[in-house]
């Protein structure tokens, strides 16, 4: 998937910042931006999209709450060096997924979670995956498989896989997921067709996502979304 240039350039104006260490102590590894002596305050897990890497997303927490920590992964699947992915793309057409890389990429981002909720000392309902593109697919694969880990997701660009929406039925697990789903209406790599299909599907099992369409934005993140993310994130946390 495309990178976040188009962010940054809205973001132009921002002072640029030293990026901080990489993290290697997990399952997967991460930047991290964190107050080490909170205890119960939310967590957000980026997840950035195919062929990016951990620094992508990281930028935008300086318009994400402060209240929160922040942590930022890179995909476990090496493409070259700075380029990285959750899974390889399967067949031509409509996007899909190897289900083997789905799994072992699902696994380890799951352990990673269970363990990051441990170390920052809070709680899953407290613990928020925000993703773009393929990161948006990962955050659709863990949450809805395995809702008792996190509190819910943003879905950025993104898509519910075939396996997964045939296997979605109606489960009390899930009800308390908060889901925010964000997609730009000229986005060409993944259409907004795959937004509004996540929103009905979810719908239909009994989510009440929270549905944003950017008008004649691309296949990136727009301003607009991030003030969308940012007042979504501030009401999960009053």
């Amino acid at each position: 998937m495309l990178k976040f240039l188009a962010l940054f350039t809205l973001l132009a104006s921002a002072t640029v910042h030293a990026q901080p260490p990489l993290q290697t102590d997990l399952p997967l590894k991460y930047m991290e931006q964190v107050n080490r002596d909170s205890s119960g305050q939310p967590l957000v897990i980026f997840l950035h999209g195919y062929g990016s890497n951990e620094q992508d997303l990281f930028g935008i927490k300086d318009d994400l709450p402060s209240e929160y920590n922040y942590l930022s992964v890179r995909a476990p699947m090496v493409m070259q060096e700075g380029s990285y992915q959750w899974f390889r793309k399967k067949g031509e057409g409509a996007y899909n997924g190897e289900t083997d890389d789905l799994k072992s990429s699902g696994q380890l981002l799951l352990e990673f979670i269970t363990l990051a909720t441990n170390k920052y000392h809070t709680q899953p309902h407290k613990v928020f995956l925000v993703g773009f593109s393929q990161g948006a697919i990962m955050s659709y694969e863990v949450a809805l498989r395995r809702p008792e880990a996190v509190g819910g997701i943003a879905a950025l660009s993104g898509r519910i896989l075939p396996v997964l929406r045939s296997e979605l039925k109606p489960d009390e697990k899930r009800e308390s997921l908060a889901i925010f789903i964000g997609h730009g209406t000229a986005d060409q790599r993944l259409p907004l067709s795959d937004g509004t299909e996540a929103n009905s599907l979810l719908q239909s099992v009994s989510l009440e996502p929270e549905f944003h369409a950017y008008q004649g934005v691309g296949h990136s993140i727009s301003a607009e979304e991030l003030q969308d993310l940012s007042a979504w994130l501030q009401r999960l946390n009053p």
